[in-house]
């Protein structure tokens, strides 16, 4: 694992909603202990505008998010990751691409704040029920005693963070 810095790629089918969110997330929580990047197996090709009110919502930075294909981190110039967290289910159950390097993996499940219905305020809600969901998920991971885990120990913490 990467001492000075840990990166994470969270993914999703889309990446226009929940990685983005985890992305700006851990990003932001991370305070440079940690790098986050986005992607998707089926990419939708923008961010959803919801994603970005809530991002503003959180008062985080709404600038330079793209949806874009997890083959970019399966490269050979991609950075090399620590963390692949799957957010949504259908990601889990697809084939990934092998990930060099072996990271820590995990399934961080959550609903598709996409496909919310009801009125707009309903719609915007569900997007920031799992910003706060993933917002959690995050700061638990951070908060585990990293110094003092083995990569196995760790492994099963941040798996277990995904089942909360």
């Amino acid at each position: 694992m990467n001492a000075t810095a840990y990166n994470v790629l969270f993914v999703c089918t889309g990446n226009s909603a929940r990685s983005i969110l985890a992305e700006a997330l851990m990003n932001h929580l991370g305070r440079g202990r940690f790098k986050a990047y986005s992607a998707g197996s089926h990419p939708a090709g923008r961010v959803h505008p919801r994603s970005l009110d809530t991002l503003a919502w959180l008062q985080l930075p709404i600038d330079g998010y793209r949806s874009k294909r997890w083959e970019e981190f399966a490269r050979p110039d991609a950075p090399a990751l620590d963390f692949v967290f799957t957010v949504c289910d259908k990601a889990a159950g697809e084939a990934c691409p092998v990930w060099p390097g072996q990271p820590i993996t995990a399934h961080w499940g959550l609903p598709d704040p996409a496909a919310a219905e009801g009125s707009e305020a309903e719609k915007l809600q569900a997007f920031h029920d799992t910003a706060l969901a993933l917002k959690r998920r995050i700061e638990l991971m951070l908060a585990l005693p990293f110094s003092t885990l083995d990569k196995m120990s760790l492994q099963k913490a941040v798996r277990n963070i995904g089942q909360a």
